[in-house]
């Protein structure tokens, strides 16, 4: 059934907003598990998508992408981390950049467990449930794959920041000023579809069958 405009958008609500502001939720988390307490001092480490939403990414950007298919793009207020802060600043990176995709993934995993609910249940909230958890295990899978991409500010970029020699971790690191643009480029050639179609796809499908949903 296709859905309509309405529809798509109650839908994809929920899983878009809490599937971008828990991703910013969860570095906040790790940076104070590593010894940055900026996020918490300013009150992001938070369940609260109100604390994270940027206008412009988490809302009208998304619903654009929804509207007009293809990959779902958007971002929250990112939560400040002063990196100097962290224990072991290089190394910790690392597991701070990482928490925000292990989040989307554990957030696909919930949303597969909602279809797997809604499969059993009987009632007239059963198909809406499904549509909802099948739209937040795409998004999460979408997030997820994207964010690992190794360019600077992503996750991805700084993990590998973390991981390189130092001489080349400055090197990827000055890339930074120039990664939305990178992204936006990416977008709009459609190479960004083709570089992480295939990788949030295999996530999405393990997941389902992971549930032994089938879609």
């Amino acid at each position: 059934m296709e859905l309509n405009l309405i529809q798509k958008i109650a839908v994809f609500a929920l899983p878009v907003i809490f599937a971008i502001t828990l991703h910013e939720a969860a570095h906040g988390y790790a940076a104070l598990r590593f010894g940055d307490r900026t996020a918490q001092m300013l009150g992001r480490i938070s369940v609260n998508p109100l604390r994270h939403i940027d206008p412009v990414g988490t809302i009208l950007l998304p619903a654009i992408t929804i509207m007009l298919g293809g990959i779902l793009f958007g971002w929250a207020k990112p939560v400040p981390v002063n990196f100097n802060n962290l224990r072991n600043p290089k190394k910790d990176m690392l597991w701070v950049a990482a928490a925000g995709p292990a989040a989307n993934l554990a957030m696909a995993v919930f949303w597969a467990a909602m279809i797997k609910l809604a499969s059993l249940m009987t009632n007239s909230y059963s198909h809406p449930l499904a549509l909802m958890g099948l739209a937040g295990v795409t998004i999460n899978a979408i997030l997820a794959t994207l964010n690992l991409l190794p360019i600077p500010p992503l996750d991805g970029g700084r993990i590998a920041v973390s991981l390189l020699p130092p001489k080349w971790a400055y090197q990827l690191a000055q890339l930074e000023p120039y990664g939305l643009f990178i992204l936006i480029a990416l977008l709009a050639t459609g190479l960004l579809g083709v570089i992480i179609g295939p990788l949030y796809q295999t996530m999405e499908q393990l997941l389902l069958h992971m549930f032994n949903i089938i879609p």
